[in-house]
């Protein structure tokens, strides 16, 4: 079944107009908060249901509003509705009762912490951010969770949310909103490891590249990734290795050595960035030649191999510029036999 339709967030001082669906029982929409629209009757213009609709649920009458893109909603087997979301600032005429449900006026802050679904966190980002017109598609299953998302045809990352002892919640969420709210989702990291004469061993570390979303140009992990929804760790440090570096690895050479949460609160590019990660850590202790990496330019700018025991020095003393944290290199000097740290005395 096709659908079309209009949405509408009609804004005023810092809030959006929301609507809480809890009058229909057979309501897709049943129980969460949206913006105010409907579908299409026949013959209309996307404009002229974006006015009829708002002024039958609210009373308003639109004087500006903006097109600001469209969205593919997907919903189990047989729901496919394509929405021309917009935004609005003026408007004119007397509130009235809603027959769909409640229309409150919330706080822009505050919308995240409502009933809604996961997607819409995406599009209120884009929103927020001005995004230019955009296409985002959205497909969930029969049971609200959300399966695959798509930027202007690019699919998003997705992360199941997770608790502390790993299991998973059940609720899906986009990379950026993941960060956003702070969100506990896994990650995989891997260690890159070879004997030498100083301390032991050297790790082989990598600049995160200029672009990164979030500690752009610091040295990190060898190799590090989030999980996607749906996956497993061993399988995600695989996949990162081979994309990051361009190493082949099998999942036997990778010995798992602790998992750990760990996470901060910064701001990046103007946006608050919560970071909340379940970690699951691997070593990998295969020859490896660092002019011989293939780097994935958008995430490894370069590596370099440094002694454990300069590396640990230089975190806990914040020496160069890195996002490592020294707890995880104590697992990794325990896991690799370095028991007792002489750099300590």
């Amino acid at each position: 079944m096709t659908k079309l339709s209009t949405l509408c967030y009609i804004e005023q001082d810092g809030r959006y107009l929301m609507l809480h669906r809890t009058v229909k029982e057979n309501d897709v929409n049943k129980d969460k908060w949206i913006g105010v629209g409907g579908h299409f009757e026949e013959g209309e213009s996307p404009e002229e249901c974006l006015l009829r609709e708002v002024k039958e649920e609210t009373g308003y009458t639109l004087t500006s509003w903006r097109y600001r893109g469209i969205v593919t909603f997907v919903y189990g087997e047989n729901v496919v509705e394509y929405m021309s979301l917009y935004t609005a600032d003026e408007f004119t005429g007397e509130p009235v009762a809603c027959d769909e449900g409640e229309l409150e006026w919330v706080d822009k802050s505050a919308v995240s912490s409502l009933e809604l679904w996961e997607g819409d966190k995406i599009f209120f980002r884009l929103l927020d951010e001005e995004r230019p017109f955009f296409s985002l598609k959205l497909v969930y299953d029969t049971k609200d969770v959300l399966q695959y998302a798509a930027l202007d045809g690019v699919p998003m990352e997705l992360f199941d949310e997770v608790r502390p002892d790993g299991s998973r919640t059940g609720k899906v969420v986009e990379r950026s909103i993941a960060h956003e709210e702070g969100i506990l989702h896994a990650t995989s990291h891997i260690w890159i490891v070879r004997p030498n004469e100083e301390s032991g061993y050297d790790l082989l570390l990598q600049k995160r590249s200029e672009t990164k979303d979030s500690n752009p140009g610091c040295y990190d992990i060898s190799s590090a990734g989030h999980v996607e929804a749906g996956h497993d760790y061993l399988e995600s440090a695989l996949r990162e290795m081979k994309e990051e570096l361009g190493i082949t690895a099998l999942p036997e050479q990778l010995k798992e050595i602790g998992t750990r949460q760990c996470g901060f609160e910064g701001e990046f590019y103007g946006r608050p960035f919560r970071d909340n990660e379940l970690s699951r850590i691997y070593i990998y202790e295969e020859p490896v030649e660092a002019e011989d990496l293939k780097l994935q330019e958008s995430e490894v700018s370069e590596v370099i191999w440094m002694d454990y025991g300069m590396c640990r020095e230089m975190v806990i003393g914040n020496l160069f510029s890195h996002c490592i944290y020294v707890d995880e290199l104590d697992i990794l000097g325990e896991a690799l036999g370095i028991l007792e740290y002489p750099w300590d005395e």
